[in-house]
């Protein structure tokens, strides 16, 4: 939260973030994405590199998703949270596994 603040004195016009919620405790990051939307919410460009896809997607405008350091998916937040092989391979449900063909 610390780094946050300090990178919001100087009005940037980008924030980029890697990482944020690594290693912290689930309340601190709940905090952690609440500043990052209300960031979003006040006008600030927001770029988040986060294994926490759910997370990210949840707060995104757009997502991008890597693997081997090559984009392997691109769309809106909400075409890759529907994506059933981003639901498979990062957020762990398998919509064929469920019934729900």
């Amino acid at each position: 939260m610390l780094a946050i603040a300090r990178s919001l004195m100087a009005r940037p016009k980008l924030i980029m973030m890697d990482e944020p919620s690594m290693g912290l405790a689930p309340l601190v990051i709940k905090d952690i994405f609440s500043i990052v939307t209300r960031l979003r919410g006040e006008g600030s460009t927001v770029l988040l590199v986060e294994q926490n896809a759910k997370a990210a997607l949840g707060i995104a405008d757009r997502g991008y998703v890597l693997e081997t350091g090559r984009i392997i998916m691109a769309g809106t937040a909400e075409d890759l949270l529907s994506n059933r092989e981003v639901q498979r391979a990062y957020l762990g449900r398998d919509l064929d596994a469920e019934g729900t063909m």
